[in-house]
């Protein structure tokens, strides 16, 4: 599956557009038994100066517990994205196609006091201009750990 396997589907994700101003989102990780494990709310400020975007993410766990994570993104060719961010490892690379966003990164991934390296295949769908709905995939050594699902909600300018 590739990003211009949806290349026909609208609306158009333009990321410029999508992520600018005030994003929403609701998620939960789910193990690899398929168990949800950790449930999350995200709100992100966003915003673009040219073709470089910021996307300031605050967390917030069901545990009380809270994360921040700044994005920055670039546009990297037609349909093409790089992204940074403080615990992504290297670079994020991202490919657009007509609604959708594939993103493959490492993230460094906390947990019980240990830090893993974790792939991350992140798949966007823009389902109207407010909407989006998020899945990614995380492994490492090739095997399957879990799965995040977010739904993004734009809110009004």
């Amino acid at each position: 599956m590739t990003p211009a396997d949806y290349a026909a589907e609208q609306p158009a994700l333009d990321l410029k557009t999508y992520f600018n101003g005030t994003v929403d989102a609701w998620g939960i990780f789910q193990d690899r038994s398929g168990k949800v494990v950790k449930r999350f709310t995200v709100v992100m400020h966003c915003s673009w100066e040219g073709d470089t975007g910021t996307l300031d993410e605050d967390f917030t766990y069901s545990d009380g517990t809270t994360q921040k994570r700044v994005w920055t993104l670039k546009k990297a060719g037609e349909n093409r994205y790089i992204g940074t961010a403080g615990d992504v490892i290297g670079q994020a690379d991202g490919t657009t196609g007509g609604n959708s966003l594939n993103w493959k990164y490492v993230l460094a991934l906390p947990v019980d006091g240990k830090v893993y390296h974790v792939n991350f295949d992140d798949w966007m769908y823009q389902m109207d201009e407010n909407v989006m709905i998020n899945r990614a995939v995380m492994s490492k050594f090739g095997i399957r750990l879990g799965e995040v699902t977010l739904s993004f909600r734009k809110r009004p300018q």
